[in-house]
């Protein structure tokens, strides 16, 4: 399978993913409880203007407008049967914003959780998770998609079974986790045991790593485990901007752009190849991103200390793991109990 993010990353060391999808489209006027990807039929311009603003703060992987794609998650929407067209429009409308950016950007088709449980927790099978994920990824390549992008994993049996149809639809993959319950996964999944989910896959995947979760803090922790378990690994962060905060009946998240651009500096000293933003990142966040990537010179490791000093205290600090571990001897420290 043909790479481009390695190709890239060769060219440029650390790339730039783009932010939040959800935030942004509900700024142009999507409802709550309305499903995205029905405007790539509906407002295909709202959805360029999305990428285009991603590209405009600078990003080098923009992520299509289907994370709910699968037929599990459109049949709330009467939409399961128009699982291809919709996630081929996906594609389209991205590569046709990427085609006209003045540098290259790489398009990869977000795949997200069926929302079911596997079983033996629930009734999905195996195959049938296979096959609903393949629809998916079939359609998002047939738009032009060059990654399959599945990301917000909480099961490693669903991160196989995305991966798997990664796979067979003969596309690259990348995975990240959401580790948001106590530093793992609501499944148990620990980010130093992230890679070997696909270990026996007869194709691996181009990255992995987290996005989502509960902040900065929290996930630049883990990408210390990740990297410390596998420092040879092309290792992903896509953080929540801040952390959520209702106001009245809207959630706003509290990352300022120099949360954000701190968070980036972070991310590089603790090993992430590639950096974005999650719920909350609009394009003015990703543009302070972008000046941080490109001003910053990598440093050593930081420790969850000092993680703590300058983008905010972690959410989950009873978390098994040390979330220092890659720091050098003499630098690591366990996270603190819970206070």
């Amino acid at each position: 399978m043909h790479n481009p993010i390695d190709a890239l990353l060769a060219e440029k060391g650390v790339l730039l993913a783009d932010g939040a999808t959800g935030t942004n489209l509900f700024a142009m006027g999507l409802e709550s409880g309305e499903a995205p990807e029905l405007w790539n039929e509906t407002a295909p311009e709202k959805i360029e203007a999305l990428h285009q603003g991603f590209i405009d703060a600078g990003a080098d992987i923009i992520l299509t407008n289907s994370f709910g794609g699968t037929r599990h998650r459109l049949k709330l929407h009467n939409a399961q049967d128009r699982v291809f067209e919709l996630n081929r429009k996906a594609a389209e409308i991205a590569c046709r914003v990427a085609a006209k950016a003045g540098s290259r950007v790489i398009v990869a088709g977000s795949v997200g959780p069926t929302g079911e449980l596997l079983q033996p927790l629930g009734a999905l099978t195996y195959e049938a998770a296979v096959e609903a994920f393949l629809e998916q990824i079939e359609g998002l390549k047939a738009g032009g998609a060059e990654v399959a992008w599945i990301e917000t994993m909480s099961a490693p049996d669903e991160i196989r079974a995305a991966a798997e149809a990664a796979i067979r639809a003969g596309l690259p993959y990348t995975y990240t986790g959401s580790f948001d319950t106590a530093g793992r996964t609501m499944m148990g999944l620990a980010p130093k045991d992230i890679h070997a989910v696909a270990d026996d896959l007869p194709e691996k995947p181009v990255a992995v790593g987290a996005n989502c979760g509960v902040g900065a803090p929290d996930i630049l922790a883990a990408l210390l485990d990740m990297v410390e378990a596998r420092p040879q690994a092309t290792v992903v962060v896509k953080g929540n901007c801040g952390v959520p905060e209702f106001r009245g009946a809207e959630v706003h998240y509290s990352g300022t752009p120099e949360l954000m651009a701190d968070y980036v500096r972070l991310a590089v000293d603790g090993g992430a190849r590639i950096i974005g933003g999650c719920c909350g990142t609009t394009f003015e966040h990703l543009a302070a991103m972008r000046r941080a990537l490109d001003e910053h010179k990598k440093t050593q490791p930081p420790t969850i200390a000092e993680i703590e000093a300058r983008v905010g205290p972690m959410r989950n600090k009873g978390a098994a793991q040390s979330g220092a571990a890659s720091a050098p001897a003499g630098r690591r420290e366990r996270r603190r109990g819970r206070g």
